[in-house]
C-alpha cells in the first residue's frame, strides 16, 4: 500500500492524530521525529515540518528519501487573506505561490528562478479527495452554518503576517501579480515545490485561525489547540478512509 505522509507545522496541530496512531514507531532523522504506523487502516508517517519554508522543504525531502512515502498531505492553520474567508473557515489549496520571493528584474516577481512558473499546483486527484473529505469532516463536527469551505490559491512566506495594513499590502501586491490568494501561511509552497521536483502527489488543507491582521497573535495559540486540531482529525479520518 502507498504510504501517506501527514505533515503539520506545530505539535498541537497533530497531537490528536498521533494519539490515534496504531503500532507507532518513532525514528529520529535530520533532527526530527517521524512516527510510522497505521491510521484508519492506512500506513502513514506523521511528522512536523516545523515553521518556515526551509524547514518544511527539509522535512518533505526526508519523508520522500528516507521513508519512501507515496503522497504528502499538509494540515494546519493559516491566516485568511481573500474576501469572505473568515476565522473558522477551511481552505483546501489548488496551488501555492511564495509571496516573499522576488528575483526581479532578472525574473518576474514571484516566479521561482529557473522553473518558469510562480505557482506550484497540488495534485488534482488527491486534492479532490481532500476537498470531499474536508466537507464530510466538517459535517461530522456539526459546525455552525456560517463555517465555509474554500478552494483556491494559498500564499507562503517566511513571515507571520499579523498586521491589518501588512495583510492589505500583501493581498494588493499578489493581486497585481495576478494571484488571488485565499490564505497565507509559512510552509506549503516549499512542500509543493519539493513534491513537484519528485513527481509526488501533494495536497493541503488549512483551517483559518485569524484574518492575518492585528488580532492574529491573540487568536492563534488558542485556536490551534481548541479548534484546528479537531478539524484536522475529522478531515484526515475521512481522507484516509477514502484512499
Amino acid at each position: 500500500m502507498t504510504i501517506t505522509a501527514i505533515l503539520s507545522a506545530l505539535a498541537e496541530e497533530q497531537q490528536g492524530l498521533l494519539e490515534q496512531l496504531q503500532q507507532p514507531r518513532k525514528t529520529r532523522h535530520a533532527g526530527r521525529d517521524f512516527w510510522q504506523g497505521q491510521l484508519y487502516g492506512q500506513p502513514v508517517v506523521l511528522a512536523l515540518s516545523r515553521i518556515g519554508k526551509v524547514a518544511a522543504a527539509t522535512t518533505s525531502t526526508a519523508l520522500i528519501e528516507r521513508f519512501n512515502v507515496g503522497r504528502i498531505v499538509f494540515t494546519g492553520v493559516a491566516g485568511g487573506l481573500g474576501g469572505g474567508v473568515q476565522v473558522g473557515d477551511v481552505v483546501v489549496a489548488t496551488e501555492f505561490v511564495q509571496h516573499d520571493l522576488d528575483a526581479s528584474p532578472i525574473f518576474p516577481r514571484y516566479e521561482v528562478p529557473l522553473y518558469g512558473q510562480a505557482c506550484f499546483p497540488c495534485d488534482k486527484t488527491l486534492t479532490a479527495l481532500l476537498l470531499k473529505a474536508s466537507r464530510a469532516g466538517l459535517q461530522s463536527l456539526a459546525l455552525p452554518a456560517t463555517t465555509l469551505l474554500h478552494h483556491g490559491l494559498m500564499a507562503s512566506g517566511d513571515r507571520f503576517v499579523s498586521g491589518m495594513q501588512e495583510s492589505r499590502n500583501l493581498r494588493t501586491a499578489l493581486k497585481q501579480g495576478g494571484h488571488e490568494a485565499l490564505a497565507v501561511e509559512m510552509e506549503g509552497a516549499a512542500v509543493a515545490q519539493v513534491c513537484f521536483d519528485y513527481g509526488l502527489p501533494f495536497a493541503a488543507v488549512r483551517t483559518i485561525s485569524d484574518r492575518a491582521d492585528d488580532t492574529a497573535h491573540v487568536d492563534f495559540p488558542v485556536f490551534v489547540k481548541d479548534v484546528a486540531s479537531l478539524y484536522a482529525q475529522a478531515i484526515v479520518r475521512h481522507l484516509l478512509e477514502a484512499l
